[in-house]
């Protein structure tokens, strides 16, 4: 992908050793536990153009809204916008310039209703978000990816949020087929920052062409996507991108990301602002040290 000259000074190894709050691991780990902002990456990220918010805490991050104010509208179904109808979230102040684009797929057989909860949080930590219905609810996880783009354009473009967007930092997520079609999208537009899918299900498994920030987020009990033969094996073939993480929820099942989900929503907004907002006051979250967490809501954690 072709990175912000910014974001490639700031991701220098020796800056990131800097942040983290201890080792990144390679097998079962969990969250580190809340504290203070780390010094270090406040700093680093008051030089980039597109930080957004106050300094994040583990806190702050599980709690349901973040900073912003938001609001939304719907967008209705129309064959031509290459997606079904949805909803567009985005934060209401004027006065801090443009904000990140995100676009969220639902699964298989499912409706945008399932993932709607994920909308206005994302939004409310300072993100364009949109939610969508697919062209139909058998899409595959190519189709997914088309449309996870399409929405994406549709946004950029729509007059509502057009002068809230900066359309050069995109990124998307998805549940179970749109979590497999979020490396779909990834693979056809290299210029996405980030990609997060959530309990992900693809038939490809090997994303090494895959240049954007791609975490998988898995469920421990998933039987439908099971993390031996879909996450697991997505996060461990994304050699190519500019950085892959994996977690995995304890405890649950393919459907986590039906129903609101603080692990969830923490780490996925942690890793839309490390690489979108290119805001490595976020870093911190992302690669834990080995302390115990006091949820135990993480069963396996791995950043690379």
């Amino acid at each position: 992908m072709s990175q912000h000259p910014l974001l490639r000074r700031l991701a220098a190894p020796a800056l990131v050793a800097g942040l983290a709050l201890g080792t990144a691991t390679t097998g079962p780990a969990t969250a580190a536990p809340a504290g203070t902002p780390v010094t270090a990456a406040t700093a680093a990220a008051a030089a980039s153009p597109y930080q957004h918010g106050p300094d994040p805490t583990l806190a702050a991050l599980r709690a349901t809204r973040g900073p912003y104010a938001t609001s939304s509208y719907s967008v209705s179904d129309l064959a031509s916008r290459g997606f079904g109808s949805g909803t567009v979230t985005y934060p209401t102040t004027t006065s801090e310039g443009r904000f990140g684009v995100v676009a969220i797929s639902p699964g298989y057989t499912a409706s945008e209703s399932t993932i709607a909860w994920l909308g206005p949080r994302l939004a409310s930590f300072g993100f364009v978000v949109v939610t969508f219905n697919t062209n139909s609810r058998y899409d595959q996880p190519d189709a997914r990816g088309d449309q996870l783009l399409a929405a994406l354009d549709h946004v950029i473009a729509d007059s509502r949020t057009a002068s809230r967007v900066d359309a050069t930092r995109q990124a998307v997520v998805g549940h179970s087929m749109g979590g497999g079609g979020t490396l779909e999208a990834a693979v056809t537009r290299p210029s996405l920052e980030a990609a997060v899918g959530l309990t992900p299900w693809n038939i490809d498994k090997t994303w090494s062409e895959v240049d954007a920030a791609s975490l998988m987020i898995g469920a421990e009990d998933d039987t439908v996507a099971p993390v031996s033969s879909h996450a697991i094996p997505f996060y461990g073939s994304l050699t190519g991108a500019e950085r892959r993480g994996y977690l995995e929820l304890a405890g649950a099942s393919h459907f986590a990301p039906n129903t609101a989900n603080t692990t969830i929503a923490t780490y996925t907004i942690a890793w839309l602002k490390r690489y979108v907002d290119d805001d490595t006051r976020y870093e911190q979250f992302l690669t834990p040290g080995t302390s115990v967490s006091p949820f135990g809501d993480v069963s396996d954690y791995r950043i690379s």
